[in-house]
């Protein structure tokens, strides 16, 4: 099986729209997922520049259609690690940015009213070693030490002994509880974990959102926006001040500035007078494609988001760890279920090529899918589980795990909100603002997601 609840949840009415003749605006967007379209909302709402949304497929249909449905703030690489690589005010400035981009979010729901359900709820991390606890309480040291807000990290209390030699300056992060609470919070009978702490989490339908404000902003900005999907783009010729966008059938774009939307992996051929742009820095963007597996439960059970740290996560770069959700979920007008979703295996990819969005689960990552769900949540179905969803999605992952957002150092007609590394949502929406904020002409305060690029200070 391969099946998308998401996907499955669009019943688009809107005819798809592609470039039939050649076109000029000010402002071209390569990528109709959730980055592509928060990236266009944000550029009409905050300028008054006409916007082109250019889709090789249908919006909200590739990698967002493919995903966990996950707010989270978080990123996909520990505090303590971007602290030693990039100092902590940099690093602290960065997770800032993105943990206040909830209030983005908030906004943008106020401002559009579109009805596509978020489900806001607090979820739990929980860890299964001393080696995971200690490591987190660093997490946490640092992130109090940047005036980042800091959760308690609750221990069992049955395995205090056993932390004996802890920093004293870790200390003030914790709270001793009874191991069964622990097991409570994160619904779980598996003896393993003995620490959790919570932070705040949502579940949304991506792609139900995208094609929502994709339909918003044809609405609202008739005059301005234009989207244009099944439309493949073969080439970016860039000049100084424009770029000419060639698509697969012949027709040609111009536009005054170009953002790319995506994962990083396209395939495209970009021309630059003077400079050369090896746009293969995608050579340096690996892909890894994540499985999922979900089930419908009654609805009888509020949302929640956990995550889980087993024994076996030696807290490796970059290990996968498993993961699972509960939101309720319509497929029939007025018929409601809870969808119970889990996740975590991985498999990494070397070749785009390779990939196959069609293709069913291998049957050993369904089993291992299967097994966490029964061994980790406490009200999982007892015998055999009927999955109504199996699917995977494609994630690039940029060298340092940061998304890229801004301005081509070699040349700023060529501007990024790219790469989702595992987690991509919330970083769409604070990079979609962002772009808008630079193409308002505002002065942006420098952070992590600056594209750097050296080649063009030595050509």
């Amino acid at each position: 099986m391969n099946k998308s609840p998401w996907i499955e949840q669009l019943h688009r009415t809107r005819p798809e729209r592609l470039l039939e003749e050649n076109v000029s605006t000010d402002v071209a967007i390569i990528g109709g997922g959730i980055s592509g379209i928060m990236t266009a909302y944000f550029t009409l709402r905050y300028t008054e520049k006409r916007v082109a949304l250019i889709e090789g497929g249908l919006v909200g249909h590739g990698a967002t259609g493919h995903n966990a449905g996950q707010i989270v703030s978080d990123f996909e690489r520990p505090f303590r690690e971007m602290v030693a690589q990039f100092g902590l005010e940099a690093t602290s400035n960065a997770v800032s940015a993105i943990e206040g981009t909830w209030e983005t979010l908030e906004e943008l729901m106020h401002q559009t009213n579109i009805q596509v359900p978020i489900s806001y709820s607090t979820g739990y991390i929980g860890y299964s070693t001393v080696e995971q606890i200690k490591a987190e309480l660093e997490n946490m040291y640092w992130r109090k030490q940047g005036g980042l807000p800091v959760e308690t990290l609750l221990i069992a209390s049955e395995s205090k002994e056993a932390l004996q030699g802890l920093n004293p300056a870790y200390q003030t992060f914790v709270s001793y509880i009874p191991n069964k609470d622990i097991w409570s919070l994160l619904e779980t009978d598996d003896e393993q974990y003995i620490a959790v702490h919570s932070s705040k989490r949502a579940c949304v339908n991506s792609a139900l959102l995208t094609e929502s404000l994709a339909g918003y902003l044809l609405q609202t900005y008739p005059e301005r926006f234009s989207l244009f999907e099944k439309t493949m783009v073969e080439m970016i010729d860039l000049g100084s001040r424009s770029a000419a966008i060639s698509v697969v059938g012949g027709k040609e774009v111009k536009s005054h500035r170009v953002v790319l939307c995506t994962n990083g992996f396209e395939q495209l051929h970009i021309k630059n007078s003077g400079v050369n742009l090896d746009t293969k820095f995608h050579h340096s963007v690996t892909g890894t494609v994540g499985y999922m597996a979900g089930y419908l439960d009654p609805i009888d059970r509020p949302p929640t988001a956990n995550t889980y740290f087993e024994h076996d996560n030696a807290l490796k770069p970059y290990e996968p760890y498993f993961y699972l959700t509960r939101r309720p979920f319509e497929i029939e007008s007025k018929l409601k279920h809870n969808l119970v979703c889990v996740g975590g295996p991985e498999f990494d990819l070397e070749d785009l090529s390779a990939y196959d969005r069609k293709h069913e689960i291998p049957k050993q990552t369904a089993a291992d899918l299967d097994s966490f769900l029964k061994r980790a949540y406490a009200h999982a179905p007892k015998g055999e589980i009927e999955y109504k969803y199996q699917w995977h999605g494609l994630m690039g992952y940029t060298p340092n795990r940061l998304r890229m957002i801004g301005a081509e150092p070699c040349n700023p007609t060529l501007m990024y909100n790219l790469g989702c590394n595992g987690i991509g949502i919330m970083a769409s929406i604070f990079g979609g603002k962002r772009i808008a904020m630079m193409l308002a002409g505002k002065k942006m305060k420098p952070l992590l997601f600056d594209p750097q690029d050296m080649r063009c200070l030595i050509a």
